[in-house]
């Protein structure tokens, strides 16, 4: 009777500590996907920063110049439900803008003009590897959220279901090849 009790309670304690362990792997997953959306939203800005710069540089055209103000400032002011679709309308007009590798020579050929198609490549070479980064760390803990154990002892808490950041982030082709400065 003892040692039926004794193994019961060791059944319990072990089954007590993978729920702790899945847990705790669950929580830093969330953890994760926190800090690359961070790291995302930097190089989102970064990038909406850079062309906003670029665009009121005076060395784009007036058209170009206009096109890619507007959707630098619309992906920056972009309200949380927006974002993706704000941020993929940055990219296209960074396609548009800079699809001709003319542009980019003008750009370079301007005073400062290295420094900022420098800077400009990096912020765009950036975002998908943040995008990446964190829809990793969405997938990842949307595979474990969906084992019963999780579901059925709530392990996830209230903490909300993780969302990937879907988004176009093709870069123009007079800046995908560009080595860039860090």
């Amino acid at each position: 009777m003892i040692e039926t009790l004794i193994w019961i309670v060791v059944g319990l304690v072990a089954i007590g500590l993978y729920l702790s362990w899945t847990a705790g792997r669950l929580d830093r997953l969330h953890a994760r996907i926190d800090a690359a959306r961070a790291a995302l939203d930097a190089q989102l800005l970064r990038r909406a920063s850079v062309a906003q710069e670029l665009a009121t540089s005076g060395v784009l055209d007036p058209a170009a110049s206009i096109v890619l103000y507007e959707a630098a400032h619309a992906a920056r002011q972009a309200e949380e439900e927006n974002r993706e679709v704000a941020e993929s309308e940055l990219s296209q007009a960074l396609r548009a803008v800079f699809g001709e590798a003319e542009q980019m020579e003008a750009v370079r050929a301007a005073p400062g003009g290295e420094e900022a198609a420098g800077e400009l490549a990096a912020a765009v070479r950036r975002v998908p590897m943040a995008r990446r980064f964190h829809n990793d760390a969405v997938r990842a803990a949307r595979a474990l959220r969906r084992h019963r154990k999780v579901r059925w002892f709530r392990l996830a808490g209230h903490a909300p279901f993780p969302m990937a950041f879907e988004m176009d982030d093709e870069p123009p082709t007079a800046l995908a090849d560009r080595p860039g400065s860090g």
